[in-house]
């Protein structure tokens, strides 16, 4: 699980629940299902008009990648092409029977082409066009979580609309009726604002949030894979060990390269 992910909403809830503690007790006051339904179905309906049933669906998936731990290691990525460095300049064959030990199923198809004969452009082109198309499916998910970010404010506000068209015409029956209407019209414009409460939060907190780690982690997973491809180059080209380290530390940052005599 991505400890940073569950820990920024924990700590995002916490700290409101406590500053609304710190104004009222009465907590009850937050809590209306109608607002909520208007704000959930609301930008429902409006992501179901954008996306594909599809696509909406994948909204699940989407957030439960959010929360699971992001397992790209570019370090461990680096050390083992280098060690693959020395096998390719040997033959190969020799290479192509390290495949099974190879988990990345990018690399090991990368690997796979260099020991198939292709040249560097064709590994260059047929990959690139892998990452480019994975990137497109996984920025449209993306986009839905977005899109969601977007509609809840607004729904937030035609909540509040409503509430407030309510408790306007009902104005005139409670001042027949004998009751005081400003004491009823703060309690109404509290109820009426609450929806755009609800929107704001789950914008600003689940939403918006969820889809900006879910690109962040599209753009690191395409820094990998090019950093991949070029590993298949440079053992396509039988590199040296120390120029394959070298050239691959420039996807790495400087705290995290290693040198040879680092490893003895």
């Amino acid at each position: 699980m991505d400890i940073a992910t569950i820990l920024g909403i924990f700590t995002g809830t916490g700290l409101i629940i406590w500053g609304i503690f710190l104004l009222t007790p009465n907590f009850s006051m937050f809590a209306d299902l109608p607002s909520l339904l208007i704000v959930g179905g609301g930008s429902l309906a409006a992501t179901l008009i954008s996306f594909s049933i599809k696509d909406v669906l994948s909204l699940l998936k989407s957030v439960m990648m959010v929360f699971k731990k992001d397992k790209i290691n570019l370090p461990d990525e680096v050390e083992t092409i280098v060690n693959l460095a020395p096998i390719a300049r040997k033959s190969m064959q020799d290479l192509e029977k390290s495949l099974p030990g190879i988990k990345d199923p990018f690399l090991k198809d990368a690997l796979q082409m260099v020991i198939d004969g292709y040249n560097p452009g064709e590994i260059r082109d047929i990959l690139d066009t892998r990452i480019e198309n994975r990137t497109l499916r996984e920025k449209a998910e993306a986009n839905v979580l977005k899109t969601m970010g977007k509609y809840s404010p607004a729904f937030g506000m035609v909540g509040t609309l409503i509430g407030l068209v309510v408790m306007l015409y009902g104005m005139a029956d409670i001042s027949a009726s004998g009751a005081d209407p400003m004491k009823v019209l703060g309690a109404g414009m509290g109820a009426a604002i609450i929806t755009t409460f609800y929107g704001t939060i789950l914008a600003n907190l689940i939403f918006n949030p969820m889809a900006v780690k879910f690109e962040t982690r599209i753009d690191r997973h395409n820094l990998q894979q090019t950093m991949l491809i070029e590993g298949a180059v440079l053992l396509q080209a039988r590199k040296h060990p120390l120029i394959v380290r070298e050239k691959l530390n420039s996807y790495l940052r400087p705290r995290d390269w290693k040198r040879p005599e680092e490893k003895k």
